[in-house]
């Protein structure tokens, strides 16, 4: 009997954006699971916390079939042990985003001779998307439509309330 193919693609998806959707709907039928993990580490003074970051995802992949949405901390290989999975999938934005994960693929790999990482390409529209990015243009008053899902410029715009007390000292 044939084991499924369950993908893992993880990250901080904070804020989710089009680009992260785009992976996710294009690397589900390649699948039979996907696994989209969101990585808890809140030593980066995340925007908003893992359940909220779950939510936001799980609304935006509910439709979709074989997609669900999970959270880890430590290593990604023990998730995956966890989890069953043996491929990671990751976006590759450009040149420089490859040399990091290359050695993270390797490193994977080094960890857990199971692990294969699989990389993607966004499409055109969000090749330069990145959560920072989008953090910094939100909260100096750019316009984000089109580039995150509603849901996630819902949750942005309450937030803003709350960090213009913050003297603007922020993404």
């Amino acid at each position: 009997m044939n084991r499924p193919r369950i993908a893992v693609y993880p990250g901080s998806f904070d804020p989710l954006h089009n680009g992260h959707l785009d992976i996710i709907k294009r690397c589900c039928p390649l699948f039979d699971e996907v696994i989209v993990a969101v990585l808890g580490n809140e030593s980066k003074d995340p925007l908003f916390t893992v359940a909220e970051r779950i939510e936001i995802i799980r609304s935006e992949v509910a439709d979709l079939a074989g997609c669900r949405v999970g959270s880890f901390s430590g290593l990604l290989v023990d998730f995956m042990d966890r989890e069953g999975a043996n491929v990671i999938v990751r976006g590759l934005r450009a040149v420089s985003d490859f040399e990091y994960e290359f050695q993270m693929a390797l490193m994977n790999r080094r960890l857990n001779k199971r692990v294969e990482t699989v990389f993607l390409v966004p499409k055109h529209e969000y090749i330069y998307l990145s959560s920072k990015l989008v953090k910094e243009v939100f909260f100096l008053g750019g316009h984000l439509e089109g580039l995150v899902p509603e849901m996630s410029l819902e949750r942005m715009s309450l937030r803003l309330g709350s960090h213009e007390a913050d003297d603007g000292q922020r993404p």
